[in-house]
């Protein structure tokens, strides 16, 4: 597993901590104009400035997959230290009031250019109205959409769960099997496991019908939700 060498940018993986919470960040960086853009910024702003100084980069944007605290608890300071824009997508701060800073409100299917990396954004709602997964050439963003071992849970929302389906059908059709993926937590597998481990692995995505989909995902008594590693 790992990035294509051919690629126009480099990922670093950062696994930062709260409590309870253990989520993974991540920084793009192009590799031609050094541009700079941070994945879902959370918790430990020292740890994210320490790497950001190892590899000598200023961050220019920052993307943001959903609007859940543990998501976007560093963009002010960021925001305040660096003076990057924001994306996010426009239903996302459309349903939760949240607008900040520079920002840059995105639809279904626009691009955009990290230096001279493209990055496309696949709308994905369900695990919140206005969820964005970031596609670049071998990488997917996926936050709480998908993790490698299953999916972020619906919020209590009328029809979340089938939303969240038919996000997941989205990326089966509009991802590559070889493209990585990395997403916002981790229930034991690494960020990185190919879209093709997913599909075969991962219930989710072998669930076929929405009706079985939405049973299983709200079904009661689910344990380990919050349970990151």
């Amino acid at each position: 597993m790992g990035i294509s060498i051919t690629a126009t940018y480099d990922v670093y993986t950062l696994k930062v901590e709260h409590g309870i919470f253990k989520n993974f960040c991540y920084i793009i960086i192009d590799k031609v104009t050094r541009m700079t853009a941070i994945v879902d910024p959370a918790w430990e702003l020292d740890k994210i400035e320490q790497r950001l100084l190892q590899i000598n980069a200023s961050v220019a944007a920052v993307l943001l997959t959903h609007t859940h605290f543990d998501h976007v608890n560093l963009v002010p300071e960021l925001e305040k230290r660096y003076r990057p824009r924001v994306y996010l997508s426009r239903e996302e701060a459309e349903s939760s009031g949240y607008y900040f800073g520079n920002q840059v409100l995105l639809e279904d299917n626009q691009s955009f250019y990290l230096g001279q990396t493209l990055i496309s954004c696949l709308l994905t709602p369900g695990h919140s109205e206005g969820s964005m997964c970031y596609l670049l050439e071998d990488c997917l963003f996926t936050g709480d959409t998908v993790f490698i071992e299953g999916c972020g849970f619906a919020e209590a929302q009328t029809g979340a769960a089938g939303r969240l389906y038919n996000s997941i059908q989205k990326i089966k059709q509009n991802v590559g099997q070889t493209v990585l993926i990395y997403p916002g937590h981790s229930f034991g597998k690494a960020p990185g496991y190919p879209l093709s481990y997913l599909l075969e692995n991962n219930i989710y995505f072998l669930l076929e019908t929405k009706e079985h989909f939405v049973q299983f995902r709200t079904r009661k008594g689910q344990k380990g939700i919050f349970r990151f590693q």
